[in-house]
Protein backbone atom coordinates (compact mmCIF):
# COMPACT_ATOMS: atom_id res chain seq x y z
CA UNK A 1 0.00 0.00 0.00
CA UNK A 2 1.33 3.42 -0.96
CA UNK A 3 1.87 5.80 1.93
CA UNK A 4 -0.02 9.10 1.68
CA UNK A 5 2.35 12.04 1.30
CA UNK A 6 0.98 14.88 3.38
CA UNK A 7 1.06 18.46 2.10
CA UNK A 8 1.64 21.74 3.93
CA UNK A 9 -1.54 23.18 2.46
CA UNK A 10 -3.50 25.97 4.14
CA UNK A 11 -6.96 27.42 3.66
CA UNK A 12 -10.61 27.36 4.65
CA UNK A 13 -13.03 24.79 3.21
CA UNK A 14 -16.77 25.42 3.35
CA UNK A 15 -18.19 21.93 3.80
CA UNK A 16 -21.85 20.95 3.52
CA UNK A 17 -22.11 18.18 6.11
CA UNK A 18 -24.69 15.46 5.53
CA UNK A 19 -26.60 13.64 8.28
CA UNK A 20 -24.96 10.59 9.82
CA UNK A 21 -21.43 12.01 9.95
CA UNK A 22 -19.81 13.32 13.09
CA UNK A 23 -18.01 16.62 12.58
CA UNK A 24 -14.70 14.88 13.32
CA UNK A 25 -15.38 12.14 10.76
CA UNK A 26 -16.15 14.81 8.14
CA UNK A 27 -12.98 16.67 9.11
CA UNK A 28 -10.80 13.57 8.83
CA UNK A 29 -12.26 12.69 5.42
CA UNK A 30 -11.59 16.21 4.10
CA UNK A 31 -8.08 16.14 5.59
CA UNK A 32 -7.44 12.84 3.79
CA UNK A 33 -8.75 14.15 0.46
CA UNK A 34 -6.46 17.18 0.67
CA UNK A 35 -3.55 15.16 2.10
CA UNK A 36 -3.26 17.98 4.61
CA UNK A 37 -0.74 17.84 7.42
CA UNK A 38 -3.07 19.60 9.84
CA UNK A 39 -6.80 20.33 9.98
CA UNK A 40 -9.42 21.54 12.44
CA UNK A 41 -13.08 22.56 12.52
CA UNK A 42 -14.64 25.79 13.71
CA UNK A 43 -17.47 24.47 15.84
CA UNK A 44 -19.12 21.07 15.61
CA UNK A 45 -22.47 19.88 14.31
CA UNK A 46 -24.23 16.87 15.84
CA UNK A 47 -24.30 13.71 13.69
CA UNK A 48 -28.02 14.16 12.86
CA UNK A 49 -27.49 17.83 11.92
CA UNK A 50 -26.66 19.01 8.42
CA UNK A 51 -25.34 22.13 6.81
CA UNK A 52 -22.38 24.47 6.88
CA UNK A 53 -19.25 23.20 8.61
CA UNK A 54 -16.24 25.44 7.86
CA UNK A 55 -12.97 23.51 8.12
CA UNK A 56 -9.49 24.93 8.50
CA UNK A 57 -6.43 23.34 6.93
CA UNK A 58 -2.82 23.99 7.85
CA UNK A 59 -1.98 27.50 8.98
CA UNK A 60 -5.64 28.56 8.82
CA UNK A 61 -6.23 26.56 12.03
CA UNK A 62 -4.47 29.36 13.91
CA UNK A 63 -7.41 31.65 13.16
CA UNK A 64 -10.33 29.22 13.66
CA UNK A 65 -11.32 31.00 16.89
CA UNK A 66 -12.74 33.87 14.84
CA UNK A 67 -15.43 31.52 13.49
CA UNK A 68 -16.00 29.83 16.85
CA UNK A 69 -16.98 33.30 18.11
CA UNK A 70 -19.13 34.14 15.06
CA UNK A 71 -22.92 34.41 14.83
CA UNK A 72 -24.76 31.41 13.39
CA UNK A 73 -28.01 30.95 11.44
CA UNK A 74 -29.96 27.67 11.66
CA UNK A 75 -33.15 26.15 10.36
CA UNK A 76 -34.59 23.98 13.11
CA UNK A 77 -37.34 21.37 13.07
CA UNK A 78 -39.03 21.21 16.48
CA UNK A 79 -41.39 18.35 17.36
CA UNK A 80 -44.00 19.29 19.97
CA UNK A 81 -45.51 16.80 22.41
CA UNK A 82 -42.40 14.68 22.99
CA UNK A 83 -39.54 15.53 25.33
CA UNK A 84 -36.22 13.65 25.29
CA UNK A 85 -33.37 13.53 27.80
CA UNK A 86 -30.94 15.06 25.29
CA UNK A 87 -33.35 17.61 23.83
CA UNK A 88 -33.02 16.09 20.35
CA UNK A 89 -34.19 13.10 18.31
CA UNK A 90 -31.25 10.92 19.39
CA UNK A 91 -32.29 11.03 23.05
CA UNK A 92 -34.51 8.79 25.15
CA UNK A 93 -38.15 9.86 25.40
CA UNK A 94 -38.84 11.01 28.96
CA UNK A 95 -42.31 12.54 28.53
CA UNK A 96 -45.18 12.62 26.05
CA UNK A 97 -48.02 15.09 26.36
CA UNK A 98 -50.96 16.12 24.17
CA UNK A 99 -50.40 19.15 21.94
CA UNK A 100 -53.04 21.84 22.03
CA UNK A 101 -51.16 24.75 20.49
CA UNK A 102 -52.22 27.03 17.67
CA UNK A 103 -49.91 29.16 15.56
CA UNK A 104 -50.72 32.35 17.45
CA UNK A 105 -49.74 30.76 20.78
CA UNK A 106 -46.55 29.38 19.25
CA UNK A 107 -45.56 32.76 17.84
CA UNK A 108 -46.24 34.38 21.22
CA UNK A 109 -44.08 31.79 22.98
CA UNK A 110 -41.21 32.30 20.55
CA UNK A 111 -41.10 36.00 21.41
CA UNK A 112 -39.86 35.04 24.88
CA UNK A 113 -36.62 33.79 23.34
CA UNK A 114 -35.84 36.85 21.23
CA UNK A 115 -33.04 39.23 22.23
CA UNK A 116 -30.64 38.74 25.14
CA UNK A 117 -31.68 35.73 27.18
CA UNK A 118 -30.25 33.46 29.88
CA UNK A 119 -29.92 29.89 28.63
CA UNK A 120 -28.87 26.82 30.60
CA UNK A 121 -26.52 24.68 28.45
CA UNK A 122 -27.75 21.11 27.88
CA UNK A 123 -26.15 18.16 29.64
CA UNK A 124 -25.59 16.57 26.24
CA UNK A 125 -22.95 19.10 25.19
CA UNK A 126 -19.16 19.33 24.93
CA UNK A 127 -18.87 21.94 27.68
CA UNK A 128 -16.35 20.84 30.29
CA UNK A 129 -16.86 20.16 34.01
CA UNK A 130 -13.82 19.09 36.03
CA UNK A 131 -11.99 18.44 32.77
CA UNK A 132 -14.65 16.17 31.29
CA UNK A 133 -17.34 17.04 28.71
CA UNK A 134 -20.86 17.19 30.10
CA UNK A 135 -22.12 14.49 27.72
CA UNK A 136 -19.91 11.93 29.48
CA UNK A 137 -21.70 12.64 32.77
CA UNK A 138 -25.06 12.55 30.98
CA UNK A 139 -24.33 9.08 29.59
CA UNK A 140 -23.71 7.91 33.17
CA UNK A 141 -26.99 9.42 34.35
CA UNK A 142 -25.20 12.14 36.34
CA UNK A 143 -26.73 15.60 36.36
CA UNK A 144 -24.29 18.50 36.79
CA UNK A 145 -25.49 21.91 37.92
CA UNK A 146 -24.97 24.34 35.03
CA UNK A 147 -25.19 28.10 35.46
CA UNK A 148 -27.23 29.93 32.84
CA UNK A 149 -25.25 31.83 30.23
CA UNK A 150 -26.14 35.10 28.55
CA UNK A 151 -26.70 34.60 24.82
CA UNK A 152 -28.38 36.64 22.11
CA UNK A 153 -31.06 35.64 19.61
CA UNK A 154 -30.99 38.29 16.90
CA UNK A 155 -33.87 36.86 14.89
CA UNK A 156 -36.37 34.05 15.42
CA UNK A 157 -38.79 33.38 12.58
CA UNK A 158 -41.52 30.75 12.43
CA UNK A 159 -41.45 29.43 8.86
CA UNK A 160 -44.15 26.76 9.14
CA UNK A 161 -46.31 24.90 11.68
CA UNK A 162 -48.69 21.97 11.15
CA UNK A 163 -49.91 21.64 14.72
CA UNK A 164 -47.08 19.33 15.80
CA UNK A 165 -43.98 20.16 13.76
CA UNK A 166 -42.59 23.70 13.78
CA UNK A 167 -39.91 24.92 11.41
CA UNK A 168 -37.98 27.86 12.85
CA UNK A 169 -35.14 29.98 11.48
CA UNK A 170 -32.76 31.14 14.21
CA UNK A 171 -30.00 33.77 14.06
CA UNK A 172 -28.01 33.56 17.29
CA UNK A 173 -24.77 34.52 18.96
CA UNK A 174 -22.01 32.11 19.93
CA UNK A 175 -22.82 29.80 22.83
CA UNK A 176 -26.47 29.34 21.87
CA UNK A 177 -27.91 25.80 21.86
CA UNK A 178 -30.84 25.18 19.52
CA UNK A 179 -31.70 21.95 21.37
CA UNK A 180 -32.13 24.01 24.54
CA UNK A 181 -34.43 26.36 22.64
CA UNK A 182 -36.56 23.38 21.58
CA UNK A 183 -36.72 21.96 25.11
CA UNK A 184 -37.42 25.33 26.74
CA UNK A 185 -40.06 26.16 24.15
CA UNK A 186 -41.84 22.89 24.88
CA UNK A 187 -41.95 23.70 28.58
CA UNK A 188 -43.31 27.20 27.93
CA UNK A 189 -46.07 25.68 25.77
CA UNK A 190 -46.76 22.99 28.38
CA UNK A 191 -46.51 20.07 25.97
CA UNK A 192 -42.79 19.37 25.80
CA UNK A 193 -40.71 19.38 22.63
CA UNK A 194 -37.43 18.27 21.15
CA UNK A 195 -35.18 19.16 18.24
CA UNK A 196 -35.93 16.74 15.41
CA UNK A 197 -33.79 18.32 12.68
CA UNK A 198 -31.15 21.01 12.30
CA UNK A 199 -29.58 22.62 9.25
CA UNK A 200 -26.86 25.26 9.69
CA UNK A 201 -27.27 27.92 7.02
CA UNK A 202 -24.64 30.50 7.94
CA UNK A 203 -21.51 30.91 10.05
CA UNK A 204 -20.19 34.44 10.30
CA UNK A 205 -19.87 35.70 6.69
CA UNK A 206 -20.13 32.22 5.14
CA UNK A 207 -23.27 30.75 3.55
CA UNK A 208 -24.38 27.17 3.01
CA UNK A 209 -25.00 27.74 -0.71
CA UNK A 210 -21.25 28.27 -1.16
CA UNK A 211 -20.36 24.93 0.50
CA UNK A 212 -19.58 21.53 -1.04
CA UNK A 213 -20.36 18.00 0.14
CA UNK A 214 -17.67 15.40 0.78
CA UNK A 215 -19.13 13.30 -2.04
CA UNK A 216 -18.72 16.13 -4.55
CA UNK A 217 -15.29 17.00 -3.16
CA UNK A 218 -14.10 13.43 -3.71
CA UNK A 219 -15.03 13.60 -7.39
CA UNK A 220 -12.72 16.56 -8.05
CA UNK A 221 -9.09 16.52 -9.02
CA UNK A 222 -6.50 17.89 -6.62
CA UNK A 223 -6.13 21.21 -8.40
CA UNK A 224 -9.91 21.69 -8.44
CA UNK A 225 -10.12 20.91 -4.72
CA UNK A 226 -7.30 23.33 -3.95
CA UNK A 227 -9.10 26.07 -5.88
CA UNK A 228 -12.05 25.79 -3.48
CA UNK A 229 -9.97 26.80 -0.46
CA UNK A 230 -10.31 30.32 0.85
CA UNK A 231 -7.06 31.94 2.05
CA UNK A 232 -6.30 31.89 5.77
CA UNK A 233 -6.76 35.65 6.11
CA UNK A 234 -10.38 35.24 5.00
CA UNK A 235 -11.15 34.40 8.63
CA UNK A 236 -9.89 37.79 9.80
CA UNK A 237 -11.43 40.19 7.30
CA UNK A 238 -13.48 41.91 10.01
CA UNK A 239 -10.27 43.15 11.64
CA UNK A 240 -8.57 46.44 10.70
CA UNK A 241 -5.82 45.94 8.13
CA UNK A 242 -2.26 47.19 8.62
CA UNK A 243 0.19 47.16 5.71
CA UNK A 244 3.83 47.07 6.77
CA UNK A 245 7.01 48.36 5.18
CA UNK A 246 10.11 46.19 4.82
CA UNK A 247 11.49 47.05 8.26
CA UNK A 248 8.22 46.46 10.08
CA UNK A 249 7.72 43.19 8.16
CA UNK A 250 11.11 41.99 9.41
CA UNK A 251 10.28 43.03 12.97
CA UNK A 252 6.95 41.19 12.99
CA UNK A 253 8.49 38.07 11.44
CA UNK A 254 10.97 38.07 14.30
CA UNK A 255 8.27 38.41 16.93
CA UNK A 256 8.84 42.09 17.66
CA UNK A 257 6.10 44.58 18.42
CA UNK A 258 5.61 47.59 16.17
CA UNK A 259 4.17 51.05 16.78
CA UNK A 260 1.51 52.75 14.70
CA UNK A 261 -0.40 55.93 15.45
CA UNK A 262 -4.08 55.62 16.32
CA UNK A 263 -4.05 52.08 17.70
CA UNK A 264 -6.36 51.15 20.59
CA UNK A 265 -5.32 48.93 23.49
CA UNK A 266 -6.84 45.45 23.16
CA UNK A 267 -7.58 45.86 19.45
CA UNK A 268 -6.87 42.96 17.09
CA UNK A 269 -5.27 43.75 13.73
CA UNK A 270 -4.48 41.76 10.58
CA UNK A 271 -0.99 42.36 9.30
CA UNK A 272 0.31 42.25 5.74
CA UNK A 273 3.93 42.22 4.56
CA UNK A 274 5.43 44.82 2.24
CA UNK A 275 4.73 42.47 -0.70
CA UNK A 276 1.05 42.05 0.29
CA UNK A 277 1.36 38.63 1.94
CA UNK A 278 -0.79 37.95 5.00
CA UNK A 279 1.44 37.62 8.06
CA UNK A 280 -1.06 37.02 10.82
CA UNK A 281 -2.85 38.78 13.65
CA UNK A 282 -1.49 41.22 16.23
CA UNK A 283 -2.92 42.46 19.52
CA UNK A 284 -2.37 46.06 20.62
CA UNK A 285 -0.69 45.91 24.04
CA UNK A 286 -0.95 48.35 26.94
CA UNK A 287 1.84 50.47 25.46
CA UNK A 288 -0.13 50.93 22.26
CA UNK A 289 2.14 48.68 20.21
CA UNK A 290 0.96 45.95 17.86
CA UNK A 291 2.31 42.72 19.33
CA UNK A 292 2.25 39.57 17.12
CA UNK A 293 -0.32 37.12 18.45
CA UNK A 294 -0.84 34.55 15.68
CA UNK A 295 1.57 34.43 12.75
CA UNK A 296 1.74 32.19 9.71
CA UNK A 297 4.72 29.85 9.89
CA UNK A 298 5.31 30.23 6.17
CA UNK A 299 3.52 31.16 2.97
CA UNK A 300 1.33 28.33 1.64
CA UNK A 301 -0.15 27.78 -1.81
CA UNK A 302 -3.48 29.33 -0.81
CA UNK A 303 -2.16 32.39 1.01
CA UNK A 304 -2.46 35.43 -1.24
CA UNK A 305 -3.39 39.07 -1.09
CA UNK A 306 -6.78 40.07 0.27
CA UNK A 307 -8.54 43.38 0.00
Amino acid sequence: MNKIVRRAISGVLLLDKVAGFTSNAALQKAKWLYRAQKAGHTGTLDPFATGLLPLCLGEATKFSQFLLDADKVYRAEIRLGVRTDSGDLDGVVIAQRPVDVDEAALRQALLRFLGEIDQVPPMHSALKHAGRPLYEYARQGIEIDRPARRVTVFDLELESFDGVMARVRVHSSKGFYVRSLADDLGEVLGCGAHLSGLDRLKVGPYHLEDAITLESLAELGEAERDALLLPADNLTLDLPRIDLDLEATWQVNHGQSIWRAGLHVGELLRLYASDGRFLGVALVDEEGRASPKRLLASESITDHRAS
